[in-house]
């Protein structure tokens, strides 16, 4: 490169003697500012860019034709190197648009489009120039760019199922609340909530979607029609049992007295209250006997119970999750009712999801892992029954232990953020899990574990791995689905 950066060609079979000419033709320039025949000739040629000759042409100074060789444009030369001074940026933007002068009423008229931003840029200009001198115009624009933002909605109207927990731990953060909810009482509160949340816009056919209950009786499947109506008033009658503990009035004391059966167990209460009412699993009586009961009606109880239950736990505190729940053949205490509360809302909540074809997330990962962790506690009890009830099959040896002392185990392990692992004791209910006399191990997602554990899918198709003693898994996974109930 020389002087501002031009390129020089030249034909690689020039002489010495031609390549010193030519050089000598590039350092001359003309004084006078004339151009020569050849320039007047080839007006697109610069004076000293010898790039610009052409074929067959003469060089000045040199008196021989140049031969033909390729042209190679030379590159343009930039402003900083003619030493002219830089422009103003301002110069080289679009002119600042000038106002349009345009009477009130026509400026008024053109409010709409300017807060849909369909206005020109002079009528911009000027609507803008004039919202600045009248004060009904300005209130006009405001109110009219609300209404603007109002129909772009970039997000969707559903609600984020975890905006409740965050504005409530964000309103707990700043300031604790007088009445603390007890920890473990929290998924049932989330868990009401958003089912709660989900019958909101129910309409009479979303209430008489049919829905199929199922569970696991003995190690067979059962299941038992119902609507989207009668799954609540099931909620409403098993919540009930949790009223009565607590000293709350039983929704259920008129439909179980008619009735006549006194039921006390969950499915009993159930059987009652769909009797004795016009909302029934299936469809309507053609009798239409019992206490008229509209199909939404049944959700009003079912909500008031739920608060009922949240507010009362709250007054009671912490110390009174010991308190015992009956669930007629056996029972639990407070604070695991509650979690079995939680765990049967989140699988019916999916039941009418499905029936009414819209999508329902599992619970939060640490309320689902408490509910997980309920199931495997309830685990060796059940297995238990299994050995009363002959359904399980005894091992090549029998192996007792004294309560409290370590025994043969099997280790659960649940995947995904809710899980963890849990030693489960095969011999004994009073026995204690240990890694020493592991002899199994079984892995599950836990979500799937839960299913397994509602009886909404088979043991054969739940684990996803399992090592060890085979009999030992097989009354494991079976236990797990006997765990579930209508």
């Amino acid at each position: 490169m020389s002087g501002a950066g031009r390129f020089e060609a030249h034909d690689e079979h020039e002489g010495p003697e031609e390549q010193h000419g030519r050089r000598a033709e590039h350092g001359s320039h003309r004084d006078d500012g004339a151009a020569g025949p050849a320039e007047r000739d080839h007006p697109g040629r610069r004076d000293g860019d010898g790039a610009g000759d052409g074929p067959g042409q003469l060089t000045p100074g040199s008196g021989a034709p140049v031969p033909d060789r390729p042209r190679i444009p030379t590159p343009r030369a930039s402003v900083e190197d003619g030493g002219q001074p830089l422009p103003d940026l301002a110069d080289l933007g679009d002119p600042a648009p000038v106002p349009l002068d345009l009477p009130h009423d026509v400026l008024k008229s053109l409010l709409g489009a300017w807060a849909l931003a369909a206005c020109s840029a002079a009528e911009t200009a000027a609507v803008e120039d004039h919202l600045g001198s009248c004060g009904s115009c300005a209130d006009e624009a405001r109110r009219l760019r609300e209404a603007v933002g109002l129909l772009h909605q970039p997000e969707s109207l559903d609600l984020d199922p975890g905006l409740r927990t965050r504005v409530l731990e964000t309103c707990l953060d700043r300031r604790p609340p007088r009445i603390p909810l007890p920890r473990w009482a929290t998924p049932y509160d989330a868990e009401t909530a958003r089912l709660d949340a989900l019958l909101q816009d129910f309409g009479d056919a979303e209430w008489h979607a049919p829905v199929r209950l199922r569970w696991f009786e003995g190690d067979a499947a059962a299941s038992r029609r119902t609507t989207v109506a009668g799954v609540i008033a099931h909620l409403l009658s098993v919540d009930g049992m949790i009223a009565l503990a607590l000293g709350l009035e039983d929704p259920l004391t008129d439909a179980t007295d008619a009735d006549g059966t006194g039921a006390t167990d969950p499915a009993g209460r159930t059987e009652a209250f769909w009797r004795t009412s016009r909302f029934p699993p299936t469809l309507p009586h053609p009798s239409g006997g019992g206490t008229p009961i509209s199909l939404r009606s049944v959700r009003g109880p079912w909500r008031e119970q739920s608060h009922s239950l949240v507010r009362t736990v709250a007054f009671t505190g912490s110390h009174a999750g010991g308190l015992p729940v009956s669930y007629g053949d056996f029972s639990l205490p407070l604070h695991d009712a509650m979690l079995d509360r939680a765990f049967e809302c989140w699988v019916h909540a999916e039941d009418i999801a499905e029936a009414v074809d819209y999508p329902y997330d599992p619970p939060a990962p640490r309320h689902l892992n408490k509910m997980i962790d309920l199931t495997a506690r309830m685990l060796p009890a059940a297995l238990a029954e299994r050995r009363r009830a002959g359904r399980s099959a005894p091992g090549g040896t029998p192996h007792l232990v004294a309560a409290g002392a370590p025994g043969r185990s099997l280790r659960l392990e649940i995947e995904g953020a809710a899980g963890g692992e849990w030693l489960i004791p095969l011999d004994s209910p009073a026995a204690v899990g240990s890694a020493e006399f592991e002899v199994a191990h079984v892995a599950l997602d836990g979500v799937e574990f839960c299913r397994l554990a509602s009886g909404h899918i088979p043991p054969e198709e739940a684990a996803a791995g399992q090592d060890g003693d085979r009999q030992a898994i097989r009354d494991v996974l079976f236990a797990t689905a006997g765990l579930s109930r209508m």
